[in-house]
C-alpha cells in the first residue's frame, strides 16, 4: 500500500521563507542599483544594463538546471566544462563541414549524454553527485583540450543567421534575453504546476518517503541530472554564436557563479526547496555586484574574494534556516 506524503506544513513554511528571501533580494538589488547610479554615471546606461542582462541571461539558463538539481538533492560541478564542451564539439563539427544548426544539436545531445553518464554513476553505481560531477568536470575539460589540441577554434565564418542567435535582437531586445525568458517561464511553470516536477521536491525533501509512496526516485535524479547538462549544452551553443569562437578553457570557474546564484536565491544544498525565480534573482544580484566592482575599478582578485564571501554567507544562511525545525 502506497504511503501518502504530506509535507504541507513544512512546504508551507518553506514557501513563505522563499517569498521573504525573494523580496529581500529584490530590495538588495534595487538598493545596489540606486547606490551605483550615484557612484558611477555609466551604471544605468543602456549599454551597461544590456551587457549585464546578456551576461546573466546565458548563465541564467544554466542556473535553471542547477536549481532543479539542487532541489532534488544533487549538485553539478561540471557545468562550466559542459558549456565549453558543447561549444567545442559544435564548433569542431562546423569546421569539419556540418551546418551550424545540426552541429549545435549534436553538441547539445553530447552534453545530455554527459549528464546521462553522471546520472548512471549516481543512480546505478551509487556514487554521490559531488564526486561524480567533480570527476566529470576534469574529464570533460580534458576532452575539450583533446578536441581542440589546446588551441581556440575560430568560428568567424559562422553564417549571420546563426550568429544572430547570440548577437541579434528583436526590436532592440537581444534574442539571448528572449530565449532566457522563455526557458525560465517554461521551467518555472513546470516546477510549480506539473505533477512530474512535483516529484523533484518530494525526492529532495525525503527520498525514503518518496520511494514508499511509489516514486521512482532514481529515475527522477537521473533525468534531472540529464536536464542540467542539456541546459548547459544549450548555453554553450549560445555562447558560441555570441563570440564566434570556441575556447577550450572557457567556463572555468563558472560553476561557482551558478551554484552561488541558486543558493543565494533559496535553493537548499540539502535538497527539497528552491525556486527558479529566486535563483534568477541570485544571478541578477551577482551580475549587479560584478558590474559594480568593474565600474569602481576594483581588482579582479578582489572580485573573486567578494563573490566567494557572498557564497559563504548564502550557504551559512541556508544552513541556519534548515537546521531549525519547520
Amino acid at each position: 500500500m502506497a504511503v501518502e506524503i504530506k509535507p504541507a506544513g513544512r512546504r508551507g513554511n518553506i514557501a513563505r521563507m522563499a517569498t521573504l528571501r525573494e523580496a529581500g533580494l529584490i530590495a538588495i538589488i534595487l538598493a545596489l542599483c540606486i547606490a551605483m547610479s550615484f557612484a558611477s554615471p555609466h551604471f544605468l546606461t543602456w549599454g551597461n544594463l544590456r551587457a549585464m542582462m546578456m551576461s546573466f541571461s546565458i548563465e541564467g539558463i544554466v542556473v535553471v538546471g542547477m536549481t532543479i538539481l539542487l532541489i532534488v538533492g544533487g549538485i553539478d560541478l561540471s557545468v562550466g566544462s559542459v558549456v565549453c564542451f558543447s561549444m567545442v564539439v559544435s564548433g569542431a563539427l562546423f569546421l569539419s563541414g556540418l551546418d551550424p544548426w545540426t552541429a549545435s544539436l549534436i553538441g547539445i545531445a553530447a552534453s545530455a549524454l554527459i549528464g546521462a553518464v553522471m546520472g548512471f554513476f549516481v543512480t546505478v553505481v551509487g556514487l554521490n553527485h559531488f564526486i561524480t560531477s567533480l570527476a566529470a568536470m576534469v574529464i570533460v575539460r580534458g576532452m575539450c583540450l583533446v578536441v581542440t589540441k589546446g588551441t581556440p577554434l575560430s568560428l568567424f565564418t559562422l553564417p549571420p543567421e546563426f550568429k544572430a542567435l547570440g548577437q541579434g535582437s528583436f526590436r532592440d531586445i537581444p534574442y539571448v534575453i528572449l530565449i532566457f525568458v522563455m526557458v525560465v517561464a517554461i521551467f518555472d511553470f513546470l516546477l510549480r504546476r506539473a505533477t512530474a516536477f512535483r516529484k523533484v521536491f518530494y525526492t529532495g525533501s525525503n527520498e525514503k518517503a518518496a520511494q514508499y509512496s511509489g516514486i521512482k526516485t532514481s529515475h527522477v535524479k537521473f533525468w534531472v541530472t540529464v536536464l542540467c547538462s542539456t541546459l548547459a549544452g544549450l548555453a554553450g551553443v549560445i555562447y558560441m554564436a555570441r563570440f564566434g569562437a570556441a575556447t577550450p578553457t572557457f567556463g572555468a570557474g563558472m560553476e561557482l557563479n551558478i551554484i552561488a546564484a541558486a543558493v543565494i536565491g533559496g535553493a537548499s544544498l540539502n535538497g527539497g526547496s528552491g525556486t527558479i525565480f529566486g535563483a534568477i534573482l541570485g544571478m541578477a544580484l551577482l551580475s549587479v555586484v560584478t558590474s559594480s566592482l568593474i565600474l569602481l575599478d576594483v581588482s579582479v582578485y578582489w572580485q573573486d574574494m567578494i563573490k566567494g564571501c557572498i557564497l559563504l554567507a548564502a550557504v551559512s544562511i541556508d544552513h541556519f534556516l534548515h537546521s531549525r525545525k519547520f
